[in-house]
């Protein structure tokens, strides 16, 4: 009998998502809970379970294109009788009965799932990450991710083998996924060697340096002596067309809208830090052997919830259609983060309430799981105020862009050596260059320079600062 599986609403606004990748096909036996799709939305990436067990009978959608919630995108053949007890045949009684059922299910799973992944120990995760600079943790700046996939050589002649209709389960997170598709690598001819099998990263990475030492050289084909040169306009060879991503749209959408609603002001100084990078040394191997990576970042975020107190105008939100100022009393820090996918912004949760070592682990675990693509929808929302380091890959000063509907946001950039005066004297001092955002409909410039101020006093003295926190 035939169940019609809706598009499930998996929570947190989120009304569409686009195909990304069917991971079955029709006529493939598929489990109740097997991953049948992998749907990207504005946030994340994810694989959407099966509600039922059967035979896929058909494929309502086409990869990229837009699912909408409530669509049914996948028909199924169910062993056994309607749990629902509803007609199959009807697809109005279908969506009522059965295929909310199905929802129910799905949500319950997909809890039951994250739960799991939350408890479940990742040590080749974290192997994986031990090459990362101590700093680069938030920073900002996106890379461009350039397929290196080629068009296979001819088969023709060559002895071909019968494929089997089955179809290996591979076990990689949705990161891993596009990895390997963009390197132009099979996932399902790679041996994992993470937990349970998982395909790792450096796996992806050997296979595809395996795959292009298997190639064949290339030859270059003799040039005709006096042979005419043929000349044609290649204008359009030169051009790549490449369709943007879920995320990416989100991100276009964001940055537009940011941009020509806040009128932003932006005030950079700079900060010598020598006598917390002092302070930090002295505890940073002693807190490593517990565990904790121990950054500059928490301590810049605990400088930034207390000017935040004292000018609560940057942890506020204008509210133009009643002309009113909603101020936050409340402290959720956004923390932008470089991943595979894009720009992303976690959020560390009640910021104020957590000492400096919890800050350091909170921050680690939110953005470790953001380049992972294993954060969660809710933690990527709810930000009163955001800090940017772009001085992890390398930057000095910048111009960071408001976060909407958000008032301010902070960017950091790399701490060098630089001769400074003391007195009479020129010393040789580490400096942080700041750059601070702000919506100068609500904030004025003299406040966004107490406020640097208010950071400056603090950073430089860190004492002060554990004193005030």
């Amino acid at each position: 009998m035939k169940f019609e599986y809706v598009f499930p609403d998996i929570g947190e606004g989120i009304h569409e998502g686009v195909l990304f990748e069917w991971l079955v096909e029709e006529g493939d036996l598929i489990k109740e809970g097997q991953s049948v799709a992998e749907v990207e939305t504005d946030k994340v990436t994810t694989e959407i379970p099966s509600a039922r067990t059967g035979k896929v009978l058909e494929l309502k959608f086409k990869k990229g294109d837009t699912i909408h919630v409530g669509d049914v995108f996948i028909v199924i053949d169910t062993e056994g009788g309607s749990s629902a007890g509803s007609d199959s045949t009807s697809k109005s009684d279908s969506k009522s009965e059965e295929s909310k059922q199905g929802d129910r299910d799905l949500k319950d799973q997909m809890k039951e799932e994250n739960l799991a992944d939350s408890k479940e120990p990742k040590k080749d995760d974290l192997d994986e990450k031990e090459e990362v600079l101590e700093e680069e943790t938030a920073g900002v700046v996106g890379e461009v991710i350039a397929s290196s996939r080629e068009i296979p050589p001819s088969t023709e002649g060559q002895e071909t083998k019968t494929k089997t209709s089955e179809k290996k389960k591979v076990l990689a997170t949705p990161v891993a996924r596009h990895m390997a598709k963009d390197m132009g690598v099979d996932i399902t001819s790679i041996e994992g060697s993470g937990p349970n099998g998982r395909v790792m990263k450096e796996d992806i990475k050997k296979a595809s340096e395996s795959q292009e030492k298997a190639k064949p050289e290339k030859s270059t084909p003799a040039k005709q002596i006096g042979a005419p040169e043929i000349t044609r306009d290649i204008s359009e060879e030169k051009v790549e067309r490449i369709p943007l991503t879920k995320i990416r749209q989100t991100i276009a959408t964001k940055m537009a809208e940011s941009r020509f609603t806040i009128p932003h002001t932006t005030a950079m100084d700079e900060i010598d830090v020598t006598a917390l990078d002092a302070f930090r040394k002295k505890y940073k191997e002693v807190l490593k052997e517990e565990g904790v990576s121990l950054t500059f970042l928490p301590f810049i975020i605990k400088a930034v919830i207390i000017a935040l107190k004292q000018y609560p105008e940057f942890n506020s939100e204008l509210d133009e259609e009643n002309q009113e100022l909603i101020l936050k009393h409340f402290y959720n820090i956004g923390v932008a983060t470089d991943t595979d996918r894009g720009l992303m912004v976690p959020v560390v949760k009640d910021a104020d309430r957590m000492s400096i070592v919890e800050l350091a682990q909170a921050i680690e675990d939110v953005t470790g799981r953001a380049k992972e693509n294993e954060v969660k929808l809710e933690e990527l929302r709810g930000s009163t105020f955001s800090v940017t380091n772009y001085g992890s890959i390398g930057g000095h000063f910048g111009i960071p862009i408001i976060n909407y509907p958000e008032a301010g946001i902070l960017g950091l950039g790399r701490i060098v050596k630089k001769p400074v005066v003391e007195g009479d004297e020129i010393v040789i001092r580490k400096v942080l260059p700041l750059s601070l955002s702000y919506d100068h409909r609500t904030i004025d410039g003299a406040s966004g320079a107490r406020f640097l101020n208010t950071l400056k006093d603090l950073l430089t003295n860190p004492e002060m600062l554990m004193l005030k926190s």
